[in-house]
């Protein structure tokens, strides 16, 4: 039970910081200059009180721990489930089990991957020849332009989508919170949010697929901070930016 719980509050974390992290990706929509703003925002967070990036890194730290922690959870669980199969010599009988629960297995490593992939494309920038450090706009078109790595994010997110369906379905059942009464109405939310959370994805890199996101190329960012240091003025945003 401790394992379960351990897995569900975890889960309750990350599948929080999938939806906010979604939607603070929808600054993409809004152009170059917003996004690196919205960036800056969060490395700024807490600035009045200690110094720049600390409670960024924090936060981070605290994701890392929930998702190791998650990790644990999901093996030792995984391993004591094997070995009660083996105590029945037909096996278990999966007809009454979604098919989200029975992928949960493939899923997880799946999107595991995928973390560590999008750091390093995204945030160290191992995987992209045109990473500019401070543009997350311009890295992103570079990266999603290519289609290999576009249709790779377009798999990933659908896993992604499957096992926040299950998890967000099975949470409040792992904390021993569920009712036959209420089971249709928690399916349709998880159904809801797992729904919203693959739509907002994948819209990114089919969007950029499409031209609709994108930056001809050149990094606004770069350009307005070697403007700003060959002039010694502040940083000030390009013309028409709100």
């Amino acid at each position: 039970m401790g394992k379960k719980w351990v897995m569900a509050l975890t889960g309750i974390a990350l599948i929080g910081f999938v939806l906010v992290h979604m939607v603070g990706n929808l600054h993409l929509y809004e152009g170059a200059w917003e996004t690196h703003e919205y960036a800056e925002t969060l490395r700024d967070l807490g600035t009045k009180v200690i110094p720049r990036t600390w409670v960024l890194w924090a936060l981070r730290a605290g994701l890392a721990a929930a998702f190791a922690l998650h990790l644990h959870s999901a093996y030792s669980l995984t391993r004591m489930s094997r070995a009660a199969d083996r105590r029945y010599a037909g096996g278990r009988d999966y007809i009454a089990a979604n098919y989200a629960s029975r992928t949960m297995r493939w899923t997880g490593p799946l999107v595991g991957l995928f973390v560590v992939y999008h750091l390093a494309d995204l945030t160290w920038g191992h995987f992209n020849p045109d990473y500019v450090r401070g543009d997350p706009y311009h890295n992103v078109v570079a990266s999603l332009s290519n289609l290999p790595v576009a249709i790779w994010y377009i798999v990933a997110n659908v896993a992604l989508a499957v096992h926040i369906y299950h998890g967000a379905w099975s949470i409040f059942q792992s904390l021993g919170v569920s009712s036959p009464r209420w089971n249709p109405l928690r399916r349709r939310l998880a159904g809801t949010f797992a729904a919203a959370v693959l739509v907002g994805n994948l819209s990114f890199p089919i969007l950029v697929q499409a031209g609709v996101i994108d930056d001809g190329g050149r990094s606004v960012v770069r350009e307005r901070l070697e403007q700003a240091d060959r002039t010694g003025e502040a940083l000030a945003p390009p013309e028409g930016a709100p």
